[in-house]
């Protein structure tokens, strides 16, 4: 049974033998007994903080062992508080912190992905003859506007013909077999959060339709226009009024034998109003080539062949390249939004970059790295399930202890700044930005949250009314867990306005018999 003493704040002598006194009944008695003293400065009346949150998460629920919680003080005054912590629970997307922050120490905050755009051919005068190779390099963000930028530079060179083929060249990634896969329980398999990783990535492999009501009916249109997608607009424009919500349209895809898409749009629309989407309706490498080809064309560039996949040739020729903006400005992208596919294109190229000669798999490859490096920390990885680096599956595991230590070894990072400017700020953005709001808590806190079928979660970093820091993680396993939200934000307000620093007996609910003097 291991003890840990903390200093008290105030008490008189007399104070200190009578709590001796109970420390020493309570610890012969029972581990399980629980005795605080009333010290209104950690707890709320005479209950303890960890039994306060369990009462709360048990009405909630009606599962006491459906909520896991670690709490760590980090710069201050504070007592470690544990909730079935050592319970393997579905973590959802806070996993990402984990691949986040394996990523900054890893490959380095100035981790760059090249995209090169190259020839077998001559340029001969406004004719490139030969083919233009695509050599992606596993860029998680290439965007539509840094495609264009580059593209831009083949117009800016005086060529407006490719007499050859777009060749995409993919092999930056070694996948075997596919990935594991992801049972979700909604009814859009062409979600944005679905999308998959590939070397191929280009643009999140996303459409954005959008149709506008006006005087002389609706428009529709999607960006990028690609020839492979046609839109059936059949959305009807209404008299002026209030603009409905997404939800009142239905956009249905129709799938044809030769990989086009019509994508039928129905639902009714006020004069002045827009309804938007995000659609992921093309395979990597048919999305990119298309996506490749339809800006040359309107750059004026005709490239006169087909679309093929193959390997970029030694002797090939740089035209030029696109370079993506640094890892750091990628982990803020992944963790503020929580976009999947980003998070597993990381976790891949961690993989890639670290392969060894008997591997074949990156996503293998990245998972055996990142325990690799949790396990030099100190870090017990038992138990711990990564699956995909992001979160999004029904195989991930991960305690809330080990989650909490893997914060405290963040905060001590020479990056850990550049993963808490990465996490959703309490009230203010990302996917905290309306949470906790009205509560005195704006800004005192960077989260990131975790959400999947019967699984809620948080893990971040939040400060106390003392300005102590806390690394905290709370996870829901719980069907339904629909009210985990309103159990972790109550974690998150009662660290900040009635943190545990008082001096109280407590036993340790971390699935121990441990019992701790606080």
């Amino acid at each position: 049974m291991r003890r840990s003493e903390s200093r008290e704040k105030t008490g008189s002598g007399f104070r200190r033998s009578l709590l001796a006194s109970l420390t020493a009944l309570a610890v012969i008695t029972t581990p399980s007994v629980v005795f605080a003293e009333n010290d209104n400065s950690g707890f709320s009346g005479n209950r303890l903080w960890t039994n306060q949150l369990q009462d709360y998460a048990l009405k909630s629920l009606h599962n006491e062992d459906a909520m896991s919680m670690a709490a760590i003080p980090l710069n201050g005054p504070g007592i470690n508080q544990y909730i079935n912590a050592d319970a393997l629970m579905s973590p959802g997307s806070i996993m990402k912190l984990v691949t986040t922050f394996a990523a900054l120490e890893v490959l380095g905050p100035n981790h760059h992905w090249d995209t090169d755009f190259l020839t077998d051919g001559v340029m001969v005068g406004d004719t490139l003859k030969g083919n233009l190779y695509v050599r992606f390099g596993g860029d998680p963000k290439l965007t539509i506007e840094r495609l264009w930028t580059t593209l831009g530079e083949l117009r800016s060179m005086g060529i407006t013909r490719i007499e050859g083929d777009l060749i995409l060249d993919g092999s930056y990634f070694q996948v075997d077999g596919g990935f594991p896969a992801f049972e979700d329980n909604g009814d859009n398999p062409h979600a944005p959060f679905l999308v998959e990783p590939s070397a191929y990535l280009t643009n999140l492999n996303l459409m954005h339709f959008q149709v506008r009501a006006d005087e002389r009916g609706t428009q529709a249109w999607s960006t990028p226009s690609l020839g492979e997608v046609v839109i059936d607009n059949r959305v009807v424009a209404t008299a002026e009024g209030a603009c409905p919500s997404r939800r009142n349209f239905e956009w249905e895809p129709i799938i044809h034998e030769d990989h086009r898409v019509t994508v039928r749009v129905t639902g009714e629309l006020p004069q002045g109003c827009r309804t938007t989407t995000y659609l992921s309706l093309l395979s990597h490498e048919q999305y990119s080539a298309s996506l490749i080809r339809s800006l040359l064309a309107d750059l004026g560039v005709v490239v006169s062949g087909g679309d093929l996949n193959g390997v970029t040739p030694e002797d090939a020729r740089l035209v030029m390249k696109t370079t993506s903006p640094d890892l750091v400005t990628m982990v803020r992208d992944i963790n503020k939004w929580s976009s999947n596919v980003m998070a597993r294109q990381l976790l891949l190229t961690i993989g890639a970059e670290n392969r060894q000669e008997d591997e074949s798999d990156d996503r293998v490859a990245g998972i055996r790295v990142i325990y690799d490096w949790l396990e030099n920390k100190g870090i017990n990885t038992a138990g711990m399930v990564i699956d995909n680096g992001a979160g999004l599956t029904r195989h991930g595991r991960i305690t809330a202890r080990q989650g909490a230590q893997i914060l405290e070894h963040a905060w001590n990072s020479a990056y850990s700044a550049d993963l808490m400017a990465s996490m959703p700020i309490i009230a203010m953005d990302g996917t905290m930005a309306r949470r906790l709001r009205n509560t005195g808590m704006d800004g005192e806190g960077r989260i990131k949250t975790g959400y999947l079928e019967n699984v809620r979660s948080i893990a971040g970093f939040t400060r106390d009314s003392n300005n102590t820091t806390w690394a905290v993680v709370g996870m829901v396993n719980n069907d339904p867990a629909w009210n985990g939200q309103a159990v972790l934000d109550r974690i998150l307000y009662s660290l900040h306005f009635r943190p545990p620093t008082g001096t109280a007996i407590s036993h340790a609910a971390s699935g121990t018999s441990e019992t701790s003097i606080q």
